[in-house]
C-alpha cells in the first residue's frame, strides 16, 4: 500500500490505495481517504495517527521533537592550526620536555590550548580556562596548569626557538640570507616598574604605562625567527647587540644581511654588524650626512629613472662611514642609494605642514613647550628660555630641501640596486607582523605581573604568530590570499552544532565559508561528516 496525491478541481486530496494484479493487470483499490491536504496539514489527529503507526510498525530512525536537547556551539576549526602544530613537533617536543622533568599535567594540552585560543579568541588565561568547551574535543585544563605553563616556557623558551628554527628550514626549506629585525613596546595597566616593566618611549603612544621593548627577527617570508624581550627603558638602539648575538649562538647563521629601519642606524650598530661578518641595509639619515653627500644627493645630475610612471628616481653614491671607537678610527665602505618620490615629496610637504601648526599652538601657550616631545611641534621652535621660543625657519628651511628624497645605507657593494631596495621594502612585513601581534592576536594589554609570567606569556604569543604566519604560507602556495582577520573568521567559522537526541549526543556541522573550505583543502584536511554521534566523532 502506499499514500496517492490526486488532484481534483481546485484542491488535491490523498488516498491510502492499494495495489492489486486481476486478469494479469496491477490495478488499484482506494482503501482510505484522508481529506484535502491543505486540511490535514498541521492536523493534530492526522499527526497522531502517523505517531501511533510507526510505533506499532516498529519504524527505526523515528524522533521525538520533543527529546531534543538545547544546542551548543563547538569550534573544531582549531585543526586546522593542530595539524600545523604536530607538523612542527610541538606535541612531541613538550611531551619529551614534560617527561624530562617534574612536570606531571599535560604541558602539551596546556599550550596549545593558550596558543589557539589567542588565534580564534583571543582571552586572558582565566578568560581561556573559563571558555575552552568551544573546541570540540580538545582535553580539559585546569587554570593552575595554564599558569604553571607560563613558567615553563620562559625557562624553555631559546631552547624552543632554537628547535623551531631548525625544523623550519627543514619543512620549508628555510634560505636565511636576509634577516629583518625592528623593535616595538607591549604596555602594561600598571605603573608599578620593576626589571623588566619600566616606563619608556612607547611606540603605540602610552607614556605613563609601563611597558616591555621587544626586538624581532624575521624571515623573507615574514615567519618569526626569534625574539628578545628588553626592559621598557631600554632605547631600541641598543637593543641590536643582543640580538646579534643569539642569531649567531642559538641559530647558527653564518652570513645574513640584516635589514632595519633608521631607528637602528647608528655607527655602533653598523660596526658591530660588520664585526660578527654580518652585512646590513638600513635606512639612512640623509639631513645628518655630511656637507659635501647632502651637495651630491641633491644635485639632480646622476639619477636614473626606477619607475616612470611614479616619476621615482635614483642616484647610487659610494660613501665611507666613519666612526672613533676606543680612539681609533673604524671605516666603513657603503653604496648610498638616494631615490627621489614626488608623491613622496607631497607627503614630507604635508607632514612638515602638520608640524609646523602644532609648533604655533605651543607658541601660543608657551608652558607647554617645555614637556612638549621633540619629534612633535618643538622639532620647529628654537628659544633660550620659556617666553624666547619661535619658529625655527632655518630648520624649516633645511627639511624642505629634503623634501621626497630617501636614503638606504648598504655594506653590501655587489648587490644589484633593485635587490638593495627590494630587500629594504620587504620590510614592511615585520611592521605588519607587529600589527597583527597587537590586534589579531592582542598580545597586549599583558595581564601578568611577574616576569616569569610575563616571559611566558610572549612565548605563547610567538608560538601562536608563527602557527597563524605558517598557514598564512602556505595558501600562498596554495594561490589562496587571506589576511590574519579573514583566517580567524573562516576558522570560527567550522564549527558543530553540539545536541542530546533522546540522550545521545550527536555533533551537526555548521556550513562553513568558502574560505575555511580552501584552508582544508590547502592544508589536505578532510572535513567531518554533516551529523556525527559524538562516541564516532575523531578530530
Amino acid at each position: 500500500m502506499f499514500i496517492k496525491i490526486t488532484k481534483s478541481g481546485q484542491h488535491e486530496y490523498a488516498q491510502l490505495v492499494k495495489s492489486y494484479r486481476e486478469n494479469g493487470t496491477v490495478k488499484h483499490k482506494v482503501v482510505l481517504n484522508f481529506g484535502r491536504l491543505d486540511q490535514i496539514e498541521n492536523n493534530p489527529s492526522i499527526q497522531r495517527l502517523a505517531i501511533r503507526l510507526q510505533e506499532l510498525s516498529k519504524v527505526k530512525n523515528r524522533v521525538d521533537l520533543e527529546s531534543f536537547s538545547e544546542a551548543q556551539i563547538a569550534n573544531w576549526g582549531y585543526i586546522v592550526y593542530q595539524k600545523i602544530w604536530k607538523e612542527f613537533g610541538l606535541d612531541r617536543i613538550l611531551t619529551e620536555l614534560k617527561e624530562s622533568g617534574k612536570t606531571r599535567f599535560d604541558l602539551n594540552n596546556a599550550c596549545f590550548l593558550m596558543a589557539v585560543q589567542h588565534l580564534l579568541e583571543p582571552r586572558s588565561k582565566l578568560g581561556t580556562y573559563h571558555h575552552q568547551d568551544r573546541y570540540a574535543q580538545l582535553p580539559p585544563v585546569d587554570l593552575n596548569h595554564l599558569y604553571r605553563s607560563l613558567d615553563f616556557l620562559c625557562d624553555h623558551k631559546e631552547m624552543l626557538e632554537k628547535y623551531l628554527f631548525q625544523k623550519n628550514r627543514h619543512l620549508f626549506n628555510l634560505k636565511v640570507d636576509v634577516v629583518f629585525y625592528d623593535v616595538t613596546t607591549f604596555h602594561f595597566e600598571s605603573v608599578k616598574a620593576d626589571t623588566l616593566k619600566d616606563f619608556g618611549y612607547s611606540k603605540a603612544g602610552k607614556f605613563n604605562e609601563m611597558q616591555v621593548v621587544l626586538g624581532l627577527l624575521m624571515d623573507c617570508e615574514g615567519r618569526p625567527i626569534g625574539y628578545e624581550l628588553f626592559p621598557g627603558s631600554t632605547f631600541e638602539g641598543k637593543t641590536l647587540e643582543v640580538s646579534l648575538e643569539k642569531l649567531e649562538q642559538r641559530f647558527g647563521i653564518r652570513r645574513v644581511i640584516i635589514v632595519a629601519d633608521r631607528g637602528l642606524n647608528s655607527k655602533f650598530n653598523l660596526k658591530k654588524i660588520v664585526d660578527k661578518g654580518y652585512g646590513y641595509i638600513v635606512a639612512s639619515r640623509i639631513k645628518n650626512m655630511p656637507k659635501r653627500i647632502q651637495e651630491e644627493i641633491l644635485d639632480t645630475d646622476g639619477y636614473t629613472e626606477l619607475d616612470p610612471e611614479e616619476k621615482i628616481c635614483y642616484k647610487v653614491i659610494d660613501y665611507t662611514n666613519r666612526m672613533k671607537e676606543n680612539g681609533k678610527i673604524f671605516e666603513l665602505p657603503e653604496k648610498l642609494i638616494v631615490t627621489y618620490s614626488p608623491t613622496r615629496a607631497k607627503k614630507d610637504r604635508a607632514d612638515r605642514e602638520r608640524l609646523i601648526e602644532k609648533a604655533k599652538s605651543l607658541l601660543e601657550n608657551k608652558s607647554q613647550i617645555k614637556a612638549s616631545n621633540k619629534r612633535g611641534g618643538k622639532k620647529y621652535l628654537k628659544g633660550t628660555g620659556e617666553l624666547e621660543w619661535v619658529l625655527d625657519q632655518e630648520a624649516i628651511a633645511k627639511d624642505e630641501r629634503f623634501d621626497g628624497y630617501y636614503g638606504i645605507q648598504t655594506s653590501e657593494k655587489e648587490l644589484e640596486v633593485q635587490d638593495v631596495l627590494d630587500a629594504y621594502h620587504t620590510l614592511w612585513k615585520i611592521e605588519e607582523s607587529f600589527r597583527i601581534m597587537k590586534s589579531t592576536l592582542e598580545v597586549r594589554p599583558v595581564f601578568h605581573w611577574t616576569e616569569p609570567r610575563i616571559k611566558g606569556h610572549f612565548v605563547v604569543c610567538f608560538l601562536a604568530f608563527l602557527l597563524e604566519r605558517t598557514l598564512e604560507f602556505r595558501l600562498k602556495k596554495a594561490n589562496v590570499a587571506a589576511s590574519p582577520e579573514k583566517i580567524r573568521e573562516a576558522l570560527n567559522s567550522l564549527a558543530f552544532v553540539e545536541m542530546e537526541v533522546e540522550q545521545k549526543k550527536f555533533y551537526v556541522k555548521a556550513k562553513g565559508t568558502e574560505l575555511s573550505n580552501k584552508i582544508l583543502r590547502a592544508l589536505r584536511i578532510k572535513p567531518p561528516k554533516n551529523v556525527t554521534p559524538a562516541e564516532e566523532l575523531v578530530l
